[in-house]
Formats: C-alpha cells, sequence, structure tokens
C-alpha cells in the first residue's frame, strides 16, 4: 500500500514541470474486451464433497475507460463488466458477474514514437452477483410470477440493483498498459490500440463472502484485455475547447412504476414509493465546437416485499452520444447532443431468510428475476462551467444536464409494457475534470 503515498508527489512533480513549461498532455476514451482466470476454491470444495464436478473457470470482461496523461504522470478511471462461464447442474444453470470501478494512476516506462509502455495501479470498489437458476425461465405471466417466483437462488454483495451508492470492497489492480497510435487523415484525433495485462485481487480475505461461502476469487485473477480508443494529443489542441474529459454526476429520473405497482399490490406485494435516482459517468470529447461523449448510469427503485421478501426495480442505460456546442463565452458552454445506446430493466424478488450453503444448494428455490432489454433514444440539453486550476493545468468542470429519454424497443416483463418507465425527462448534476 505504500504506493499511495507516491500519488502527491507525482501530482507534485507533474505541477513544476507544467509551471517550467516541459509538459506534455494526451487524454483518450478507450474500451477494453478480455478474460481472466478465477477459481472459486470453496464453492468447488464443497462440490467436491458431493461428488460433483467443479464449476468452469474464468470471467469474461468488457469495460470503458477514460485516461489523462500529464508528460509521463497517469490518472485514468476504469468500469468494467465481469461475466463468468455458465455451469450446468440438473435443471440449473449457476452463473456469476461483478461489476468493479477503478482509480487508476501510473508511469510511462518508455514512449518511442507512437508506442507507449505504462505501468499502473488501482484503487477500487465493486459489486458481485452469483446465481443458480432454472433453465427455460421464461415468464409470460406477471401475475403468475408474483404468486410463486421461486426459480432457484440470487445472491448479492454490495448490491447494485438498490443503487450505485451501494458499490463498495476495497479491490485493488497491477499492471501493465501498451498501446500504439494511429494517426486519421482530416482528424486531429488518434485512433488508439491499447492492451493490459496483469492482475486483479480482493486484498482482505472473507470480503465477498455470502451464506457462509467465501467469493472473493470472482473479484481476483490474471488478465489480458484489448481494446481501441480515441486519443488527443497536445500537439492538436488548436482549440482552448479540445480535450476529452470525464465527468460523474448524479441525477433524477421523472419516472414512476405506476402499472408494475398496480401488479405488486394485486399479488400482495409493496409497491415502489420513490423516484429513482442515478449515479453514472460521462466522457466527454471536445474539438471545433463538436461534440462526443458516452454515458453510463445505473437507476433503482428498491424495498421491501412484504414480511420475508424484498424486491428491486433496476435499469441500466449506456450511450453514445454526438451533438454541438451551441456557446461558449470565456468559460461558460452550452451544447447540444443526441445518443442511441442499451437500456435494459430487471425486477428481482428475493427471501431474505435463505440458509448456508450446503443446505441452500440442496433446496435452491427461494429467489426469482424477470429481465428484458433494448434500445434507447435520448436528447439533451447540457450547460457547463470550467474553471482552471493547478496553473490552468487542467479546468475543473461543474455541468448541468437535462433531457429525455425514448425507449426504441419492447420493454416487457411478462405481459406488462414496461416502455413508460423507461421514458421520461431526467436531470443530472456533473463535476469532472478536462485538460
Amino acid at each position: 500500500m505504500r504506493w499511495i503515498l507516491y500519488i502527491p508527489l507525482w501530482l507534485g512533480l507533474a505541477f513544476n514541470l507544467h509551471a517550467q513549461g516541459s509538459v506534455s498532455e494526451r487524454s483518450t476514451i478507450y474500451v477494453l474486451a478480455g478474460s481472466s482466470g478465477a477459481n472459486l476454491r470453496e464453492f468447488n470444495e464443497m462440490l467436491s464433497d458431493k461428488g460433483i464436478s467443479n464449476l468452469r473457470g474464468g470471467y469474461s470482461t468488457l469495460g470503458i475507460g477514460y485516461q489523462y496523461r500529464l508528460s509521463d504522470f497517469i490518472l485514468g478511471f476504469e468500469l468494467y463488466q465481469n461475466t463468468g462461464a455458465n455451469s450446468y447442474y440438473k435443471d440449473y444453470i449457476i452463473d456469476n458477474k461483478s461489476t468493479r470501478f477503478y482509480l487508476n494512476v501510473g508511469y510511462s516506462l518508455t514512449e518511442e514514437g507512437k508506442f507507449h509502455l505504462i505501468h499502473y495501479m488501482s484503487l477500487g470498489a465493486g459489486y458481485v452477483n452469483f446465481e443458480m437458476l432454472k433453465d427455460q425461465r421464461k415468464v409470460d405471466d406477471l401475475s403468475a410470477f408474483l404468486q410463486q417466483p421461486e426459480q432457484g437462488f440470487i445472491l448479492r454483495e454490495r448490491n447494485i440493483h438498490k443503487g450505485t451508492q451501494n458499490f463498495g470492497g476495497f479491490l485493488t489492480e497491477i499492471g501493465f498498459q501498451f498501446g500504439y497510435d494511429l494517426g486519421v487523415p482530416g482528424l486531429e484525433e488518434n485512433i488508439s490500440l491499447l492492451g493490459k495485462f496483469g492482475y486483479s485481487f480482493s486484498p482482505f480475505e472473507g470480503a465477498w463472502k455470502m451464506n457462509n461461502i467465501t467469493f472473493d476469487n470472482l473479484q481476483s485473477g490474471a488478465f489480458f484485455r484489448l481494446g481501441a480508443g480515441i486519443s488527443m494529443p497536445d500537439e492538436n489542441l488548436f482549440f482552448p475547447d479540445a480535450g476529452i474529459g470525464v465527468h460523474f454526476f448524479y441525477g433524477v429520473n421523472f419516472t414512476n412504476p405506476d402499472k408494475l405497482n398496480d401488479y405488486l399490490v394485486n399479488n400482495g406485494l409493496s409497491p415502489f414509493n420513490e423516484t429513482p435516482n442515478n449515479i453514472g459517468m460521462k466522457i466527454i470529447g471536445e474539438n471545433r465546437r463538436w461534440i462526443y461523449s458516452f454515458d453510463v448510469f445505473n437507476i433503482a427503485n428498491a424495498g421491501r416485499a412484504d414480511e420475508n421478501r424484498e424486491h428491486t426495480l433496476n435499469s441500466v442505460r449506456l450511450y453514445g452520444n454526438y451533438g454541438y456546442q451551441l456557446y461558449k463565452m470565456r468559460n461558460l458552454e452550452l451544447g447540444v447532443t443526441g445518443g442511441l445506446g442499451y437500456g435494459n430493466i430487471r425486477y428481482t424478488l428475493t427471501n431474505n431468510n435463505k440458509p448456508d450453503f450446503p443446505a441452500l444448494f440442496e433446496e435452491p428455490d427461494y429467489d426469482g428475476y424477470l429481465k428484458t432489454s433494448g434500445i434507447m433514444g435520448k436528447s439533451e440539453v447540457m450547460v457547463a462551467y470550467a474553471i482552471p486550476v493547478f496553473n490552468k493545468m487542467f479546468r475543473l468542470v461543474t455541468s448541468a444536464h437535462a433531457g429525455y429519454e425514448l425507449p426504441l424497443s419492447t420493454y416487457k416483463l411478462g405481459e406488462l409494457n414496461m416502455s413508460s418507465y423507461m421514458a421520461g425527462p431526467y436531470l443530472q448534476f456533473g463535476i469532472g475534470l478536462r485538460p
């Protein structure tokens, strides 16, 4: 953990270099995909005692990241979704998923032309989902599901289905990043090809323990990832608004699941009462007043369903956006964007009185969920105020975003169309960094 102490030293040295004018800048948005190894040791030991073969190991990874490079010093943020390989037992599918968010700091080991090699270390938080559910779970009758939802079991630690603020734990990653920049004729931005390899781990043993089994390895393992992105090097910053920045926001979606609440009440369950909030990340690039960006956020309703059960209504939205900066005067900016992306919705009903393993494995029918997904569109107006800091090394950006989301697919839970819940206005307030 001593490397944490070097962060202020790195920033101080970077500040001095910037003040002396001997500094270069580079900001990048990128996507990555890869695989990692993982062995659920304790769970597999339980299976072995029962004469059952081990679960399939490893998991695949899909993520998005932002990286700001100041001379040889690196600051970045990454969000990863990890999906384990399915295993099968009788009529059940055993599956696992995890999500991680990292703050990265690093140092460039070498830069030869357009090639670079970086050593980095990460601190983060996460979420784990481990489930064993019946195969062939298609449901056409929502009321029948609410009366008898038991399809297996679902275990969640740091449950972000109740809201992104439930992210937690302590995760770390150590690795190397290599990459190569390709120039594109007619564009100031470069296309960046990159890869990462290293090791992810949860440093505290037993931090991801659920129902008397430790699932630490769902957040651990050696990894290899490849990806591509868009970079804005400092030699191409022809305009004062050019650059790629990262923004974090809190918002409210002005919608409520009225139709679903009617079904819940009619089947003896408590309705959802709160307007869903959302916490998310935007990576926004600007050049010649054109705006391109990527959004990801998670809205959630959660509460007690009845005396023994809880339920959640969760939706993840991912958008790619393009737009134009209508107005800029000094530090004040006004822009509009349109977006096209992906949205899902998942209703989960879980029992709070599940036994520990191995009893849970032997009699697994306690929980269930319904899920649907499709295409989303949106329009947005953004107002931002950028404040130069650290001798204009970068800008601190405060922003407000207002828009309207529109589902372009039919979102059905059973026979219930949830499109009216997916549609509606939203308001978000953010703060971020931009070179």
